[in-house]
Formats: C-alpha cells, sequence, structure tokens
C-alpha cells in the first residue's frame, strides 16, 4: 500500500521579505520549519526559472529552460560570505508586503548583485568560494554559457529579441560571438555568478528539507519563451522558419479556463530534430531540475502526447489543430534516464484517452481539482466518490481562484447549491475553504496538495494568475507572521485525522 501524504502549494515569490519579494534565503528555511511543524510532507512551487517582464513576470514563459532566476537569490546569505554587509541590506526601499513589484526588485537586487560580484572577484583564487564558481560553470557549462552570453547580449542591445540583433549575433557566427565576449567579459562573468549563487542557495534549501523529511515538488513548463535564450542557442530544435521566425506557435483549444482557448504564442518543438538527437536538450532540462526537486510536476502534459498548434499570426487559440508527438520513443528515453521516474502530470483541460493511457500505464500522479467537481457531482471525475489513488487533488491550483473566492463570486448558483447537498450542510463563503480542504485531505488519492491561501481562507485578493490575462498576476505574497503556531497545529489535527502524518 502506497503511502498517504500532504503538503502545500506556495510560490516561492510568495514567501515573505524584505526585499520585496520571496526568495531562497532565511524565509523559505522557516517555511520549511512550518510545514514540518504542521505534518506536511511536501512543498510544492511554481517554476523558478529565468522570467521576461515582457511577458508579464510568467513563470511559465522562462527565458531559459535552465537558469534559475535572479529575482529569487537571497541578499541574506550573502553577508556572512562576505560579499554584502549588512549596511547593504539596510538600504533596501520600503516595498509593499503583499505584492511583487518586479521592477523596482530587479533594480534594488541587480545593483546589489553587481557589489557582491566586485568582492567575489576580489577574493583570493585559492579562496573555496573560487574554486567552487569554476567547478559550477564546468559542470554547467553546456547552457550557462550561452545563457550568460544570451543575457549579456541582450542587455547590451538595450532588452532587443535575439530576433532583433545584428545579423552576425543573432545567426550565432563564431567571428561576431568571440568579438563580443572579448568586450563584455565582466557581464558575462556576471550572469554566471548569478547562475552560481541561485544553485547554491537552492541546494542549501533542498538539503534543509531533506533534513526535515518533506519533499519539494518542481514545476516545469512545456514550452519556453520565443525571445530566450533556448531558441536562440538550439533553433533547429524548434518549428522555425529559414529567418528563424516561428513556423507555428502553442495553445490550448476552448475549455474550462477560457471560451476562445489560450493563446500562449510560445514556438513549438520539432520533434523530429529532438528524436533524432535522443532527446537531449529534454533530458539534461529535466536532469538539472532533479538536482533541486525531488519530483517534477509536468505542465500541460498533454503536450507531450499531442499538442495544439496554431499558425504564428493567430489572434485566438479557436482555429489550430492537433499535432503528435513520438511520445514513446520520448518517455521510453526519459524511463532510461530517470528510473522510477519522479514526475507528476498536469492532465487538465482536454484530456483524450491516449493521454490518459500513458500517464497510468507510467505509473504518473494526475491531477484533481475539487473546485471543477460541483457542476454535475455524480459522474464528475474530480468529486471525491469518483476519485483513484494515483493522482494529486488539490482543492485549486495558482491558475484557480481561492477557494473563498471562487465560492463567493466565481462558482455557479448551481455549483454552490450541488456542494451543500454534496456535504448535507450549508456551505458559505467562510467554510467554503475549510470544506473543500476536508475533503481533498479524506479523498483516497494519494496525495493531497493544499494552496496556502486555502489553508488561510483568504478571498480573490490573493489569486496568483488569472489565464488568458496579459498584467496583474504573479504577484500576491503572503504577510509576514501568516504561519503561525495555531495554524500548525490545526493543520497537523487534519493531517492526522485523515491519515497523511509522515
Amino acid at each position: 500500500m502506497r503511502k498517504r501524504t500532504s503538503g502545500a502549494l506556495l510560490p516561492v515569490t510568495a514567501l515573505p521579505s524584505r526585499f520585496g519579494v520571496g526568495d531562497l534565503g532565511p524565509e523559505a528555511l522557516k517555511f520549511a520549519d512550518f510545514l514540518h511543524k504542521a505534518g506536511q510532507s511536501l512543498w510544492q512551487v511554481l517554476p523558478l526559472t529565468a522570467t521576461d517582464p515582457g511577458c508579464g513576470n510568467s513563470p511559465y514563459s522562462p527565458t531559459s529552460a535552465f537558469a534559475g532566476s535572479p529575482i529569487l537569490i537571497s541578499p541574506e546569505p550573502l553577508v556572512p560570505l562576505g560579499l554584502l554587509d549588512e549596511a547593504d541590506l539596510e538600504g533596501a526601499p520600503a516595498f509593499a508586503p503583499d505584492r511583487v513589484d518586479y521592477d523596482g526588485v530587479l533594480r534594488f537586487k541587480d545593483a546589489l548583485f553587481q557589489r557582491a560580484w566586485a568582492r567575489f572577484q576580489a577574493l583570493p583564487q585559492a579562496h573555496e568560494s573560487r574554486s567552487e564558481f569554476a567547478a559550477f560553470c564546468e559542470r554547467e557549462r553546456g547552457w550557462l554559457d550561452d545563457y550568460a552570453l544570451f543575457v549579456a547580449i541582450k542587455g547590451a542591445m538595450g532588452g532587443r529579441a535575439w530576433s532583433e540583433w545584428p545579423e552576425g549575433l543573432r545567426s550565432r557566427q563564431p567571428a561576431a560571438l568571440a568579438d563580443f565576449e572579448r568586450g563584455h567579459a565582466d557581464e558575462i562573468g556576471f550572469q554566471r555568478f548569478l547562475q552560481y549563487l541561485f544553485a547554491t542557495q537552492m541546494a542549501a534549501l533542498r538539503d534543509h528539507l531533506r533534513e526535515l523529511g518533506i519533499a519539494l515538488i518542481g514545476d516545469v513548463p512545456v514550452y519556453v519563451t520565443r525571445d530566450c535564450a533556448d531558441l536562440w542557442q538550439h533553433p533547429e530544435l524548434f518549428d522555425l522558419d529559414e529567418e528563424l521566425n516561428p513556423v507555428s506557435v502553442a495553445g490550448v483549444p476552448p475549455d474550462y479556463f477560457s471560451e476562445k482557448g489560450q493563446l500562449w504564442g510560445n514556438p513549438t518543438y520539432n520533434w523530429e530534430a529532438m528524436e533524432a538527437d535522443g532527446f537531449r536538450w529534454w533530458v539534461e532540462r529535466l536532469r538539472r531540475l532533479l538536482t533541486f526537486f525531488d519530483r517534477v510536476r509536468i505542465d500541460h502534459f498533454r503536450g507531450l502526447v499531442a499538442y495544439w498548434a496554431l499558425p504564428a499570426d493567430a489572434k485566438t487559440a479557436e482555429h489550430g489543430e492537433w499535432k503528435d508527438v513520438p511520445y514513446r520513443e520520448f518517455f521510453g528515453r526519459l524511463k532510461e534516464a530517470f528510473p522510477g521516474l519522479p514526475l507528476w502530470a498536469e492532465n487538465l483541460g482536454i484530456i483524450t484517452p491516449d493521454v490518459e493511457e500513458l500517464r497510468t500505464s507510467l505509473g504518473l500522479p494526475g491531477m484533481l481539482i475539487l473546485q471543477f467537481a460541483f457542476g454535475n457531482p455524480a459522474d464528475n471525475p474530480y468529486a471525491p466518490h469518483n476519485n483513484s489513488p494515483l493522482n494529486v487533488i488539490y482543492t485549486g491550483t495558482h491558475d484557480n481562484n481561492t477557494t473563498r473566492g471562487w465560492f463567493g463570486e466565481d462558482a455557479s448558483e448551481g455549483e454552490r447549491a450541488n456542494l451543500s447537498a454534496y456535504l448535507g450542510h450549508d456551505v458559505t463563503a467562510e467554510s467554503a475553504a475549510l470544506d473543500l480542504t476536508r475533503m481533498a485531505l479524506a479523498s483516497v488519492a494519494e496525495t493531497a496538495v493544499i494552496p496556502m491561501q486555502d489553508w488561510l481562507d483568504l478571498g480573490s485578493e490573493a489569486r496568483v494568475n488569472v489565464p488568458s490575462t496579459p498584467k496583474g498576476n504573479w504577484a500576491w505574497r503572503m504577510s509576514p507572521g501568516a504561519t503561525t503556531e495555531e495554524l500548525a497545529a490545526f493543520m497537523r489535527k487534519l493531517t492526522a485525522l485523515y491519515g497523511r502524518l509522515p
């Protein structure tokens, strides 16, 4: 019998911090301690890869499939290393505690980290940190060198997309790249340094979680954004024309989240080219992520079986076509590289039988969302009486409203009535979060994950993302002091009641 577990969903950016955004420093370690006291077995986060302000800072539109987001680096651990002083930290602006100001945080942290980089370069060559940095750069050079060069060129070009760079740099002509590197060695080194800091802090967090017996669940977007290092480095792996422009872009047809579907606009893959080299890019991508995480949730899992392809000039996502992926060969290669396949599958939206057949044959947990269960609960797969063990059940995810917000603002009159009838008592906006949390914990699904907003019974002001809206997302932050001893005791009591304690 497989063990029943539970945990919390909380983006790292949502942690409290005096620096305007949650990060990998002391507050992340403190949250891990809270989860341990609360009897939880896992912490699920959103993608931690570098993001693009032009894409609304969405973690699902990364500018690199490999690089960590510098905004998540904590300044505090750099003080005992001698790379920053306490006085440097005291100069932080008075950031709002409840929302991320991405532009302001990036300006502040970039100045701090430039200072740390200057001090790092002044360390003796024999210093332990210098040798660790050199080893990191050598170990990760397969993606790191091109990523650092990409960011440096983009900065020198005033932020212009790589498709608009001078031809020599755009098409990666060796002489042009070498000439740029000679003139921008310091900036390229700085970008490598940031990735070293990210990896070091990520490793420290994972070590702490392991000591507590808590698994860290990561998230991998299926696609990258058009203006990203991977597309520039490996154009042959994407569906591009001779001018390196996308032929087709990704999205999903109309579904629960959007009547017109979702036009993501991410370039789609050249799966024939990927298969020809043994899916190496994907294997290396997951290998890096699994140095940080115990398991990785594959966002839009169905896109690895067949994907909704739209013309590059499409205005909406309604008129596309399904295209097949060589998924048996792909997942066969992943099984060779990662025995046991430490993956979860996001199987929401329009899911065909072949997708579910593949998921279950691979033994990958899927997702159940309770907020979707009450339109017609009798035969709804998300309703608790229809759940099956090989799943992760949620009250809602980062793409849903909070449960209080959903019940009070989004749920139909019929859904509210069905939920009350299902439970045998009147459900209100004030009780909905706890009611659905109890249902999730009681489910036969082996894993239950509750967003922290629902543990805290927060309203729609705490929503993380509204799909298909370009602005105002990914900015919610948890209040300092929210994770109280009383909340930990309550969470532990419920977790024990439903047989999910570690």
